[in-house]
């Protein structure tokens, strides 16, 4: 029998593999750094090959040592960063281009031509989404209008497109597979959610010949298979990674919610089987969804830096020397000393999407230190989470009592406890913060009945309660909501 399932989790720092028992627990981890390239200010992109290489070699040494037989693997399943653009030749695999990723802004401009144009309305309509530099469709354009040569081999069918999973299961499965999930499709900005199908008209304003983007299928069945330590095991689940974790969290009901706290923070919420467009600035997306089941829908929002603000601590100011340093550097402060960090490297996502906003601190005095800049740091990811759930609030017509929360910064009691007390409700962290890994677990062991039903240990969740007055708590978000506006106010100036 069976006993073990595989994830590869392929995120925009690292990439993982995570072996699981049946009870979804890790047995064995592996990771490997991926380098990033900046070409310069606001681009952002990786070598596909790295991705690759760093993924692979990570699967491996995460088998090796778990001392377990590949034999008794029962899948894999691949969760990804998404958006993360790549385009490669059809006959050799040879990248045209690097990896473009999700943060990249290159396309803004672009995408405010096609606001300006009118188009907003049709892709919201048909997508979901908002024409944002984010999303996959505009960095498709990008290669093909600035590579040599491109264009005419796309058109010719000689070129194929991915996002980071189809990229990564058309390598193991050496060229047999190309294909994407539901998940990713959506993310592209080409992918109409109400049929199920890349769009014509959408490819045709985007000038993105159709046939070089993968078949879409479902979140959990068989996609091939590859051959590992002379096993061959099926790879049989595919999510990005929030979807993915909205699946490991065990959010399947409407009205679940979730955050992840990585890079960026991303909140999703399970609307059911009807997608709910946003009027407050929002994405409509789809949820993880298996064979022969109803599609689901969520509503996202995305916070484009979370983690990111602390690496930014770290390795820019050098005010801390580890991430989980932060913590006790900000517990040094009693509170932010109205001090307030937003931390627009890479503009604004939901619910204010301003793509050119720059970061800004504000209420700084003679008396602020480094542990005021530290807890202003941490609490700006609180803070910008609120902003998200305060739009899903509208937009639902809903109250949200509760919240699971996974990813890394999680970790961070302080920040759990602070987001409970800005967003006054219940922060759920279960004991296995592996959402992620573990929802493309799950999906893949559902489809080759390793497992049943999304795990779920009630047993082993610490909750935070919210404990902050009303008047504090307004306070807080009237310093917050003044900082945001003069990030905002200066972009425009």
């Amino acid at each position: 029998m069976k006993k073990y399932i595989l994830a590869l989790d392929e995120g925009t720092t690292s990439a993982r593999s995570i072996l699981f028992d049946r009870d979804f627990h890790v047995v064995s981890m592996a990771q490997h750094e991926i380098p990033q390239i900046y070409p310069r200010p606001g681009l952002v992109e990786h070598n596909p090959a790295e991705i690759y290489a760093c993924q692979y070699a990570s699967m491996t040494e995460c088998v090796a040592k778990s001392g377990v037989s590949p034999d008794e693997i029962a899948g894999i399943g691949i969760t990804n960063q998404r958006e993360t653009t790549v385009v490669w030749e059809k006959a050799t695999g040879k990248p045209v281009y690097n990896a473009i990723v999700w943060q990249c802004r290159r396309t803004a401009d672009y995408c405010e031509e096609l606001e300006r144009r009118g188009y907003a309305d049709l892709i919201a309509r048909k997508t979901g989404l908002r024409p944002d530099a984010y999303f996959s469709g505009t960095k498709i354009k990008w290669i093909l209008d600035n590579v040599k040569g491109a264009r005419e081999k796309a058109e010719c069918g000689e070129l194929l497109f991915g996002t980071v999973d189809t990229w990564l299961l058309w390598k193991l499965t050496g060229g047999k597979a190309h294909v994407t999930d539901r998940t990713n499709a959506s993310r592209t900005m080409l992918y109409n959610i109400h049929t199920h199908e890349w769009d014509r008209e959408l490819c045709e304003l985007l000038t993105i010949p159709p046939q070089m983007l993968p078949e879409v299928r479902s979140s959990s069945e068989i996609y091939g298979y590859i051959g590992l330590m002379g096993a061959e095991i099926p790879v049989c689940g595919i999510a990005g990674d929030q979807q993915a974790a909205l699946y490991g969290q065990g959010c399947t009901q409407p009205g679940d919610l979730k955050i992840t706290y990585g890079t960026g923070c991303f909140l999703l919420a399970n609307t059911g089987e009807t997608p709910v467009l946003s009027r407050h600035g929002l994405v409509t997306t789809v949820s993880a969804t298996c064979e022969n089941e109803p599609v689901q829908y969520a509503l996202e929002g995305s916070v484009f830096v979370g983690g990111a603000v602390i690496q930014w601590l770290r390795d820019g100011l050098r005010f801390i020397e580890s991430a989980a340093e932060s913590e006790s550097v900000a517990r040094k402060a009693r509170d932010n000393g109205g001090v307030y960090i937003v931390p627009a490297f890479a503009g604004l996502g939901a619910p204010h999407w301003n793509m050119r906003a720059r970061g800004v601190i504000t209420g700084l005095t003679r008396g602020a230190g480094a542990e005021h800049i530290v807890r202003a740091a941490l609490e700006s990811i609180a803070y910008q989470s609120e902003d998200v759930i305060s739009a899903m609030r509208e937009d639902t017509g809903k109250s949200i009592n509760a919240l699971k929360a996974d990813g890394g910064a999680s970790a961070n009691n302080l920040l759990m406890q602070f987001q409970a007390d800005i967003s006054n409700l219940n922060v759920i962290r279960p004991a296995q913060t592996e959402a992620t890994a573990a929802g493309a677990a799950m999906l893949a062991g559902k489809a080759v009945g390793f497992c049943q039903s999304p795990f779920s240990d009630k047993s082993s969740v610490t909750v935070f309660k919210p404990d902050m007055t009303l008047d504090r708590r307004e306070k807080l978000l009237n310093g917050w909501r003044r900082a945001v506006k003069s990030c905002l106010l200066s972009e425009e100036e």
